[in-house]
């Protein structure tokens, strides 16, 4: 677990109660978690990554930046994490087009997000998804200590991707994508999503904790004032646990099952 000290930001951090607890220190003192969904609690993000990958690929391909350097293939992790990563469909497809000098107007966006909405519930109806195994060990110690939990996602398929995986039980508040569009929640980096998540539990933010794979979601985290946030590297690549703590992450693991009692690193 990476761990940014109080001393490279000057904030307090959260301090540790000392009652026994099935929690890891750095969350002892936290009333409240909200969980982001792709990647954090299911392994849709790679579903997620790949289907970006053929809709990204196909408009290159039709419509070639005109700098040569510019129309090399989507990458499923540094372009998915730069550009697309805990974003709406529409914000995701317009970051990367801008990227690449690519025509960024309504309809191409449209045109781009809708294929990639396609070929996404396509891949989901014939792979499913499944939970991390760390990340529900994790939930269920929240809940065993008292802890209310909420899942927060730009995705309008969160509620089905955690039932298909079997745990949207364990949540006390779902905040999708499409709520987000009821409300006019402003997407990450923007707050909106998480606040209103933490909202539903009751608790304020600075007594709250986020949990979240993407730069733009620790970004957002950070933004909105919670008193933990927790940086998900599951890339495990050169420089991405780096990359999340200067966004907004507070600490980082590769596995959630790290923030369970036993599972600090010795």
């Amino acid at each position: 677990m990476t761990v940014r000290r109080p001393s490279d930001t000057g904030e307090s951090r959260v301090t540790p109660a000392p009652s026994a607890t099935p929690l890891a220190a750095a969350l002892r003192d936290v009333r409240a978690v909200v969980f982001d969904t792709d990647g954090v609690i299911t392994d849709s993000a790679k579903v997620h990554a790949a289907a970006w990958k053929v809709a990204f690929d196909d408009h290159l391909r039709a419509h070639p930046p005109a700098d040569p350097d510019q129309r090399h293939p989507f990458d499923v992790r540094d372009d998915y994490l730069r550009h697309v990563d805990g974003k709406s469909r529409l914000d995701g497809a317009a970051a990367f087009l801008a990227a690449r000098g690519i025509d960024t107007s309504e309809e191409t966006v449209r045109t781009v997000a809708e294929a990639k909405e396609r070929l996404f519930t396509a891949r989901l109806r014939d792979q499913g998804v499944d939970a991390y195994p760390g990340t529900v060990r994790l939930v269920k110690a929240l809940r065993a200590a008292g802890v209310p939990r909420a899942a927060a996602s730009a995705s309008r398929h969160a509620g089905e991707l955690l039932s298909r995986a079997g745990v949207l039980d364990l949540f006390d508040a779902l905040v999708d994508g499409g709520e987000a569009a009821r409300l006019g929640l402003a997407g990450k980096p923007q707050p909106d999503l998480f606040l209103e998540a933490v909202s539903r539990l009751g608790v304020a933010a600075d007594r709250a904790a986020v949990v979240e794979d993407a730069l733009a979601g620790v970004e957002a985290g950070r933004r909105g004032g919670f008193a933990l946030v927790v940086g998900v590297d599951r890339a495990a690549g050169e420089g991405t646990g780096a990359r999340l703590l200067r966004h907004g992450a507070d600490i980082v693991v590769r596995d959630l099952g790290e923030l369970c009692a036993g599972g600090e690193p010795k």
